[in-house]
């Protein structure tokens, strides 16, 4: 077992191995359970996002947005081998 020290204004440094452990990078969230006895359970946090989110998300600067018919037709293209 691993000892971590207190800081004056009562935080814990999570060392990498633990980081790693725990698949997160600084700068994550961790939710944190109290559990009986003192103890504590630390997990890495679910990122609760919503589709909308995703809008735009391949979208690269200068370029026009697409609509449904122009990426059906794209597609259409593509299968048929057409460029």
């Amino acid at each position: 077992m691993d000892t971590l020290t207190i800081t004056a204004k009562g935080q814990v440094t999570l060392r990498k191995d633990v980081l790693r452990h725990l698949g997160v990078e600084p700068g994550a969230k961790v939710e944190v359970d109290l559990l009986p006895d003192g103890r504590v359970e630390l997990r890495p946090a679910v990122r609760r996002g919503k589709i909308s989110d995703l809008v735009g998300i391949l979208k690269r600067p200068g370029q026009k947005t697409l609509s449904i018919e122009e990426m059906n037709e794209i597609i259409a293209n593509a299968w048929a081998g057409k460029r």
